[in-house]
């Protein structure tokens, strides 16, 4: 926490021109490489740190207080290696070589599963990527959109349908094989510095052995997935960077129709406190749903909608802290160069991050019905 106090600093100062130009953040993922943050999730076995779920959340929000964009991207590639450890659904020493290089040479490793035409994997759409069999190898040919990280992986982990049967395969897919290419098409209002551009795949040949999940293997994947409480912990990390701006503001803005600063007007304070409220709320739920997670390992299972609910309040109430930020400091907040305008546009992204706020509702409401 100490090292990422001090990069968090850092990631703040250059957040605002990789927004501005839409760039992906190179400097902060060479800075985390270097403090070892890149193989925490990486197992001891294989000379990690295979830190707790807990350490793990912990450490992103930390991150996305300094850039949110760093944060919800290398959560995706911490959360892989953390995923796979736990379902140990791959070759021993296929996932072994990926560790290896993770600690070694630092390399980058996410999902690459949402499709242009298919839309977001959790509403069950099929891959038109396809992968057909020629001999002992494979030929992967289509087009993943939102890959965040992109210019910078060196591994993705594709989702495709296997030619000529119903079965939908992944492999792990080398960046630099022939054929992997990457397509700029990330221009989106908020989370710019994701990169999450189209990973093109032209007649990419793929050595049997990395074909790694299979459905029928990836059925435990429906199985409750803690590690995706990476993603509102970014979120609620820039909601505390957007209400520290705002009481920060409060505190030293004067103007001359007051006797001192706005911390002193009523509203302002309410302002304040509904903002802490919402994060107390929030921060309260995620990491008391960790706990259990970690202390009731044979009942996580049954934590599906307890992690979805914190997926919905989370997000939710980032929004609500950062619209409250924008009002207390009003019309400043609008400024480009204001970051609060990033904050607010960022933000905005969780909203489309799975599970989706109707998802989340339709789950409780079926439960409800099924009592």
């Amino acid at each position: 926490m100490e090292k990422l106090k001090e990069l968090r600093l850092r990631f703040a100062e250059r957040a605002p021109l990789h927004d501005q130009e839409g760039t992906f953040p190179f400097e902060n993922f060479k800075n985390l490489g270097d403090a070892g943050y890149l193989s925490l999730t990486v197992p001891k076995k294989y000379e990690g740190q295979e830190i707790s779920l807990y350490d793990y959340i912990l450490f992103q929000e930390e991150i996305a207080r300094g850039d949110g964009s760093t944060a919800l991207s290398v959560g995706w590639h911490l959360g892989v290696v953390m995923d796979l450890d736990d379902r140990q659904s791959w070759k021993e020493q296929t996932f072994e070589k990926l560790c290896k290089s993770i600690v070694h040479s630092q390399s980058l490793v996410n999902r690459a599963s949402t499709e242009p035409a298919t839309g977001s994997p959790t509403r069950g759409g099929k891959p038109l990527t396809t992968a057909e069999k020629k001999g002992d190898q494979w030929i992967l040919n289509g087009r993943k959109s939102f890959t965040s990280m992109a210019p910078a992986l060196d591994y993705s982990i594709i989702s495709a349908s296997v030619k000529d049967s119903d079965q939908v395969s992944s492999f792990l897919v080398s960046h630099k094989q022939p054929g992997v290419s990457i397509e700029e098409r990330w221009d989106t209002l908020g989370m710019r510095g994701t990169r999450s551009d189209d990973l093109v795949l032209n007649n990419v040949t793929v050595e049997s052995e990395h074909l790694v999940e299979t459905a029928d293997q990836e059925g435990n994947q429906q199985l409750p997935k803690g590690w995706l409480l990476h993603i509102p912990a970014c979120y609620l990390g820039i909601a505390r960077a957007a209400r520290d701006f705002a009481v920060e503001f409060a505190k030293t803005y004067e103007p001359n129709s007051l006797k001192g600063p706005i911390k002193e007007v009523p509203e302002v304070q309410r302002k304040i406190g509904l903002m802490d409220v919402e994060l107390f709320k929030a921060r309260q739920l995620m990491y008391g749903v960790i706990e259990r997670w970690e202390a009731e390992p044979g009942n996580r299972k049954n934590l599906g909608s307890s992690l979805a609910a914190v997926k919905y309040v989370a997000t939710n109430s980032a929004n609500e802290v950062v619209d409250q930020a924008m009002r207390i400091v009003g019309a400043h907040s609008l400024f480009k160069d204001n970051p609060l305008q990033r904050y607010y546009r960022d933000v905005r992204a969780g909203l489309h991050n799975p599970p989706m706020d109707d998802a989340v509702i339709a789950l409780f409401a079926r439960q409800a019905l099924s009592d």
